[in-house]
């Protein structure tokens, strides 16, 4: 099993610093990609970029690079150049070895640890650093707007890989945990007009569109509905003014199941609770529902999920496998017919103020993801396993 070195350790640190650096919060993400374009090509690879960026209303795309294998297979390794907002600039300090942001906001870590990994394992491979050639071919996708609902990975043409399987490190866990199974998810946004009236001087002649939502909310069963499903009303927008009896009022409403038909049960459940509210209040309803990705769940002996548990195991964790309420680009690259696993990747309170990563779970993963090309290199060399014909 190979193991990074302790200038590879070193210069996985400075990596990671260097991009929690760099702001790149959904759709902001060209700082990010004209470093890893910068980094990639200074070690002899061509990066590629696609347009994603134009459809998704971002300022860079996705990037994809490739390192040819000893052999013709290949596998791919993923994670997503975005952030969620940030409340302040990223100065990553290194304390009791611990990475945390001395301001008050975001470290980044969320995907930053995994960018950086896999920065170093091109590192490592590619020739024009002087690298040994890798077993297996690998190829590295950074996406954008993951934390969009996907996407950027939603927009990737995966046709253009040739991999085998995939591996993102992207669940911020306990390092061991493997995700077998991540939710659809459908967003439901809901605008009423009701008919606007002086609150005092005529209030019957008004139509409230926030009590009807307000009546909708109440009629809603929300929250954890089973061990697969959880709804939510994220947020409600309505009104002008304390004396007017308000037209408009706009819902936000979310269902996530690992069931796909129980997802799409209760989004509609949600739907007939505001068109009843919306009808008993005389107000007009306006729908914009959309799945925003589709769920999955990995069958027995998954390849993919067996190669990454004998990386952990390799590397001295115990794989345990979990069923998610998140999604990763994962999501994205199942429903193209990809077969990909996320892993947990030891990030701690991420899209929060207290984000955080410790050293020894960088260096971890690094070495995971090492044990990760050796695992694929001879999974795929058994002569059932083939490569996914794609062009560059």
């Amino acid at each position: 099993m190979s193991r990074a070195g302790a200038t590879e350790r070193e210069r996985l640190h400075e990596t990671f610093a260097a991009l929690c650096r760099i702001e790149s919060p959904s759709r902001r993400e060209r700082g990010c990609a004209d470093w890893l374009t910068r980094e990639l090509g200074a070690i002899g690879l061509t990066v590629h970029e696609d347009d994603a960026g134009v459809a998704a209303g971002a300022d860079a795309g996705n990037l994809l690079a490739r390192i040819p294998g000893a052999t013709d297979t290949s596998i791919l390794f993923c994670a997503h150049m975005d952030t969620v907002p940030l409340a302040a600039p990223v100065e990553p300090v290194l304390a009791d070895g611990i990475w945390q942001n001395a301001n008050d906001a975001i470290l980044g870590a969320d995907n930053k640890s995994a960018v950086a990994i896999f920065t170093e394992i091109a590192r490592r491979y590619a020739s024009g650093a002087g690298g040994a050639v890798p077993p297996v071919g690998l190829e590295f996708v950074f996406t954008i707007c993951e934390e969009t609902s996907l996407l950027g990975s939603a927009l990737f043409d995966s046709a253009r890989l040739r991999a085998t399987y995939g591996f993102v490190l992207d669940q911020a866990t306990p390092i061991g945990e493997v995700v077998i199974a991540s939710p659809t998810h459908y967003r439901i946004i809901a605008r009423l007009r009701g008919r606007a009236a002086h609150a005092g001087v005529r209030p019957e002649a008004g139509r409230s569109a926030i009590q009807a939502a307000a009546r909708a909310i109440a009629a809603m069963e929300l929250g954890r509905l089973d061990e697969q499903t959880t709804a939510n009303v994220g947020t409600i927008h309505g009104g002008s003014a304390i004396n007017v009896v308000p037209e408009h009022c706009e819902v936000t409403a979310e269902v996530r199941s690992i069931d796909d038909a129980r997802a799409a049960a209760i989004a509609t459940e949600l739907i007939d609770r505001l068109q009843d509210a919306a009808d008993a209040g005389e107000c007009d309803l306006d729908l914009n529902v959309e799945r925003m990705f589709q769920g999955y769940r990995h069958p027995a002996g998954a390849p993919q999920v067996e190669i990454a548990e004998r990386a952990l195991s390799a590397c001295g964790h115990r794989p345990r496998r979990i069923v998610s309420g998140g999604a990763s680009d994962v999501n994205s690259f199942m429903v193209d017919g990809l077969p990909c696993v996320c892993l947990a990747d030891g990030v701690q309170a991420n899209h929060t103020s207290d984000e955080r990563v410790s050293a020894q779970a960088l260096e971890d993963m690094f070495d995971v993801a090492l044990t990760i090309v050796e695992e694929s290199a001879r999974a795929l060399a058994a002569p059932a396993a083939g490569a996914r014909d794609g062009a560059p």
